[in-house]
């Protein structure tokens, strides 16, 4: 329930929203989506039904279907093309159900020992969100009930959810971080850090087994039918849309002779004659030492030279206005400074921080400038103004139309926008029917939005730069996923099968590499006996703290070596089909972190904080044991299954 707030960065309100505020930030288990159990709770006989009993309410697996699409819809905010399948195969399904399940646990368990999260506690949250803000910062009750409608949600809905969150960062988050770990627990982990690991990396590429004989019609059937999901073209959308930026209402956004007249006189103090000096200055704590160093610099010293020689440093003042200089530093040294020559040395004069040794090192006079010498300056900003508020005018008029249900083309027409649009693209921008064509970046804002809309909303207004620009977007229809005729696809569909079969049989050959370096075979003997032209072995070495270091980005061959006994070798594709990579583990040299106190501490640093997750995993154990929790697996595969578009068995 909570995420329709988040779509609200496509809405007209034209705010991005968070719920950050409403403490949806609780560490390890992500359980800002834990909410919206509400609205389908009790209801398993209506909605497929129950998922799972917690206590004494069910959540049905209508809920768990909706909860998956919400996810969904907030993860593609990050990527956009994701898929529901692609959410569910990456273990996002299971993630879901978890939530969902334990957002209940923790609101009964906090029930039962009577937390409660109080009206003006919500009503501080939910007053807090930009979106639901008058112009005067102040919560819009109208506002509220006008996006409850348009979702189709109760005010008592949102309140559960943002009392259920509130209450699971009050249960979880103070156990976060909470660990002592003892030196000697952590030496071990430090010893297995400095741990370093040598080997071998030998490669079979694709490319030196050949290509082989032109695949077969049957053959390329066959394939197909195997990878069509290789070649199903994403979910497309065409997009209506008209740009709107400074060049669009430049016309009417020059400035008249009147209103540039009415600028000089309104900002005469710009243009009279102004003197701007550069000053050096000490100040000092005493006067008797203020003569002394204002004696040297009027024999000739240098007044940055001086004041370092005393311990000191002058204060360079580049281009300061008289009145300016006074405010800061008195009426005496100012008239002073003001009234002496360049080159001159002023003081010491009394200075509210102190005696003060000032020199005047340059003296810029900036002439008048009459209203002609001054027009250019003026009409710049008076246009550049004039387009800004042209555009803000613009937006809102456009704003004000959408809300009365203007469509697309009565938009355009009345406000005279020149209307274009799009080829059916991917929500990345990419044209399939064009693959060498790039995406057009401009395009991009408009695509988050398009690929965020339904085919009934109505159109939205998008910002399209920092100067105030932007684009009317409506959608203009939705071309879904679909898979091209085989007759189109024989090209690549022979090339794609040619190197599929060139891959597996190298794999064949590598993996007899590997069977003979397991009999005793050494390496290069296996390798020489393949009798292809290969690349030569690469040695390979790194510690466990530089496979660490590099996390995600670390080397593969590298982090499939520390999974290995020595002596031993391993398989490991490489990517694009490339081929196979044959790595070896030549030795082991363990690592001693008894001299190196700063690893130790380090290895405390991490398990302290491992030991804190593990502490709100176990206190979520406990609770579900508590309240009592009752998973209905058949149910919840059933609507991965629905989900998945697929009909068979569970695996």
């Amino acid at each position: 329930m909570l995420s329709f707030f988040r779509r609200l960065i496509n809405s007209r309100v034209g705010v991005l929203v968070t719920l950050v505020a409403i403490a949806l930030t609780v560490v390890l288990f992500a359980l800002s989506d834990i909410t919206g159990a509400s609205a389908g709770l009790g209801n398993s006989a209506n909605e497929g039904g129950a998922i799972a009993r917690v206590g004494n309410t069910t959540i049905s697996a209508g809920e768990l279907t909706r909860r998956v699409n919400a996810d969904v819809d907030n993860f593609r905010a990050q990527q956009p093309t994701l898929t529901v399948q692609q959410y569910i195969e990456g273990g996002g399904f299971d993630g879901t159900v978890n939530r969902l399940i334990d957002g209940l646990v923790i609101e009964q368990f906090a029930a039962r020992r009577g937390m409660v999260v109080s009206k003006q506690a919500i009503d501080a949250q939910l007053a807090a969100i930009p979106a639901l803000q008058s112009i005067d910062g102040k919560f819009d009750q109208k506002v509220y009930e006008q996006l409850l409608a348009q979702r189709q949600l109760t005010d008592a809905t949102i309140r559960r959810d943002i009392a259920r969150s509130t209450l699971v960062e009050q249960l979880t988050a103070p156990t976060t971080g909470a660990g002592q770990v003892p030196m000697r627990l952590a030496q071990p982990y430090a010893d297995l850090l400095l741990e370093r690991r040598r080997g071998l990396v030998a490669f079979i590429p694709t490319r030196a087994v050949g290509a082989g004989v032109q695949p077969t019609a049957a053959e390329l059937k066959s394939y197909f039918a195997s990878n069509r999901a290789r070649y199903t073209v994403p979910e497309r959308r065409v997009i209506r849309y008209a740009l709107v930026s400074a060049d669009t209402v430049r016309s009417i956004a020059t400035p008249s002779e009147a209103e540039i007249a009415t600028a000089y006189r309104q900002q005469s103090a710009r243009f009279v004659a102004t003197e701007k000096r550069t000053i050096s200055q000490v100040i000092l704590a005493s006067e008797t030492a203020a003569k002394a160093l204002a004696a040297k610099v009027k024999g000739g010293a240098d007044i940055a030279a001086a004041a370092k020689a005393v311990g000191l440093e002058a204060a360079r003042l580049p281009g300061t206005e008289r009145k300016a200089y006074t405010d800061a530093n008195g009426a005496a040294l100012g008239n002073a400074a003001f009234a002496a020559g360049k080159g001159a040395t002023i003081g010491p004069i009394k200075a509210p921080l102190g005696w003060t040794v000032a020199h005047v090192d340059a003296i810029d006079v900036i002439a008048a400038r009459t209203l002609d010498q001054a027009r250019a300056d003026l009409t710049r900003d008076l246009t550049t103004a004039n387009i800004n508020r042209r555009l803000s005018d613009l937006s809102g008029k456009i704003d004000d139309a959408i809300a009365k249900d203007a469509d697309f083309a009565d938009i355009v027409s009345a406000n005279k926008l020149a209307p274009l649009t799009s080829a059916a693209l991917l929500a990345d921008g990419r044209d399939p029917a064009k693959p060498e064509a790039a995406a057009d970046p401009a395009l991009a804002p408009l695509l988050k939005a398009a690929f965020a809309m339904e085919a009934d909303d109505a159109p939205q207004i998008v910002a399209t730069g920092n100067d105030g620009s932007f684009a009317v977007v409506a959608l203009d229809r939705i071309v879904a996923a679909a898979t091209p005729p085989l007759a189109e696809l024989t090209p690549a569909l022979a090339r794609d099968f040619t190197i599929d079969r060139a891959r597996r049989a190298a794999r064949v050959v590598a993996a007899d590499v590997v069977r003979k370096v397991k009999g005793g075979t050494s390496l290069a003997d296996a390798l020489k006996a393949t009798k292809l032209t290969l690349p030569a072995v690469e040695p390979a070495s790194a510690s466990r703290a530089q496979l660490q270091a590099a996390a995600q980005n670390a080397p593969p061959p590298l982090a499939l070596m520390f999974t290995m006994a020595p002596k031993t070798a391993k398989l490991l594709e490489a990517p694009n089909a490339a081929g196979w990579l044959i790595v070896y583990l030549d030795a082991i040299d363990h690592g001693d972190a008894r001299g190196r106190p700063e690893v130790v501490r380090a290895q405390q640093n991490d398990l302290a904080r491992v030991l804190g997750s593990e502490y709100v995993r176990q206190f979520i154990a406990a609770l579900r044991q508590e309240i009592g929790v009752k998973r209905n697996d058949d149910v919840i595969a059933k609507v991965r299954r629905d989900l998945l578009g697929t009909t068979g068995e569970a695996p």
